[in-house]
């Protein structure tokens, strides 16, 4: 009999899809309209979504560091407020550049990892089982 582990998966639709098993990970885009890099590290506390710290490489178009943001090595750092969460609910859209999800120093596409070629609207991030 097997363990069951907690990884990281995304919901696309009715399909469930895992996207890494690793207990921490960097979700990354580019802002849609000032095309500037957004990255969040987030890691998997029981069973719940915590977020550790962002970082935002400009500023612009409702997407100013918060008060005490430290500049460094080209990016606005900080650490977000905000309580575990059960998931993370993000838009896939075919008008902009998408989501990159980073283990270490390797990152995809999200769409290289779940197909979502035609599909427009939520993706949901969360844990599940394997």
């Amino acid at each position: 009999m097997s363990a069951i582990t907690a990884a990281i998966c995304v919901v696309v639709g009715q399909q469930l899809f895992p996207l890494t098993d690793a207990a921490s990970f960097t979700l990354s885009w580019l802002h849609s309209v000032e095309k500037i890099q957004w990255e969040e590290d987030w890691m998997l506390k029981n069973k719940r979504l915590v977020i550790i710290s962002a970082r935002v490489q400009g500023s612009g178009a409702g997407m100013d560091p918060p008060e005490g943001a430290i500049f460094q090595d080209g990016s606005w750092r900080y650490v977000p407020q905000l309580l575990p969460q059960n998931e993370l609910r993000l838009t896939h859209s075919s008008y902009t550049a998408g989501y990159s999800i980073c283990r270490g120093n390797s990152c995809r596409l999200l769409s290289d990892i779940v197909p979502l070629d035609g599909y427009e609207g939520a993706l949901v991030v969360k844990a599940c089982a394997t």
